[in-house]
């Protein structure tokens, strides 16, 4: 059974939320304000966390902020509205995985929690290890996730990271496009294939000397991309 948190601030809201839910054999921890929600999320463990952008107290923003600092990886669906364009942007930039523009449907709402879900399964069982990763200057703490270079921290989002230890964990193994967009976001994003380059183009950015000749992560011609195996000592 999969553990959620749904912080909701609307009752009406948050009582449909935990109503379909439990009927995917989730159990519910329903918050309705901000601060309730972030002490909630960051002293137990969920494997969902639902979070509304405009809360009471603490907003949606500042919860998400808080609990990525306290390197608490659970995945984050965000609820906005149609008006909250710039913060759907700074959601994902500060660590939400997913989100969803009010109103929804339930369908939608069901479709892209099952996703999740269906994501990080995934994950973990393409990585199949949470074993720590150290290359050349380049440094991956799989259970804290933590990426270091020549001892200096980088800051990631979340699917930064993931496509990265994926990648990582398996030296020399190309993965197309097609295969990173299932793995890491979904089904649901199919012919989205260029959201894969531009976050590869984000991680080089980040983490390689030189990205017009990239050390880490290259690219595999006409397929997709792979870790460069001759650096693993």
């Amino acid at each position: 059974m999969k553990k959620v948190l749904v912080i909701e601030d609307d009752k009406s809201i948050a009582d449909l939320l935990e109503i379909h839910l439990k009927d995917l054999n989730c159990e519910v921890t329903t918050i309705i304000d901000g601060k309730d929600g972030l002490q909630t999320a960051t002293s137990d463990s969920f494997d969902l966390i639902v979070l509304d952008l405009m809360l009471p107290k603490v907003n949606g923003l500042e919860i998400c902020k808080e609990v990525r600092r306290k390197d608490i990886y659970t995945p984050i669906l965000m609820l906005t509205s149609k008006s909250e364009e710039m913060d759907k942007v700074l959601g994902l930039e500060v660590g939400a995985d997913d989100y969803l523009t009010k109103p929804f449907s339930i369908r939608e709402f069901i479709a892209r929690v099952k996703a999740i879900l269906r994501r990080v399964e995934a994950i973990q069982k393409e990585i199949g290890s949470d074993a720590d990763i150290t290359v050349s200057d380049l440094s991956i703490e799989a259970s804290k996730r933590k990426v270091s270079l020549k001892g200096e921290r980088i800051e990631l989002t979340p699917k930064e990271f993931d496509l990265l230890h994926l990648l990582a964990s398996h030296p020399g193994k190309t993965y197309t496009r097609e295969q990173l967009l299932n793995i890491l976001w979904g089904y649901q994003y199919n012919g989205y294939e260029h959201t894969v380059n531009s976050h590869i183009n984000r991680l080089r950015s980040k983490i390689e000397p030189d990205i017009s000749n990239p050390k880490y992560i290259l690219t595999s011609w006409g397929v997709g991309y792979r870790f460069n195996e001759e650096i693993i000592e």
